[in-house]
């Protein structure tokens, strides 16, 4: 089986400090752990950058358009750009995978109730074998919930959405390096 892990708007417009986000340096850290075995076990790493609109942090003009400075970007790997919360939308994602012989997909990223959400239902949705790393996503705390309770409760929505194949399997990121 090959793997694509795909990591969602992991740019510096994310990530500042007027709305930290849950855990950022150890998302970092595991993310690149599991970007580092999936390249060991011949699989694909797709970077997703979001183009914003003119105005937007995520604009391409913009600093905060840039991918995250402590993410490990290898020449190998993709970037894929999108400009919506779903990845596939408009974008070439899905031909990536496809060109590349991707049988599974591992989601992770930043913002677990948009992006990833989004991208994590399409990709279900479409038939792809997915895996959601429980700790391979983060968001900001957003009343009345806190960030760990988004988390928490996206993980289990995305283990019951009922999907052409299946639900998304939904385990650590440690857990998905030992099944890969």
């Amino acid at each position: 089986m090959t793997d694509a892990l795909i990591v969602i708007d992991m740019q510096q417009g994310s990530f500042g400090s007027e709305a930290p986000r849950h855990d950022a340096a150890g998302l970092v850290t595991r993310l690149n752990r599991l970007a580092r075995q999936i390249r060991t076990d011949g699989g694909a790493v797709i970077f997703i950058q979001h183009d914003g609109p003119p105005g937007d942090p995520r604009h391409p003009d913009e600093p905060g358009w840039r991918l995250l400075s402590t993410l490990e970007i290898k020449p190998d790997d993709t970037v894929v750009h999108k400009t919506s919360c779903d990845a596939f939308l408009n974008s070439t994602l899905d031909a990536v995978l496809r060109d590349n012989g991707i049988d599974r997909l591992i989601i992770t990223g930043c913002a677990t109730d948009y992006s990833v959400d989004t991208t994590v239902r399409s990709a279900l949705g479409r038939g792809w074998p997915t895996i959601v790393p429980s700790d391979g996503h983060t968001t900001v705390d957003r009343p009345p919930l806190s960030a760990v309770q988004i988390i928490a409760r996206h993980n289990a929505i995305w283990a019951d959405f009922p999907a052409p194949k299946g639900p998304a399997r939904v385990c650590s990121c440690a857990e998905v390096v030992l099944s890969t």
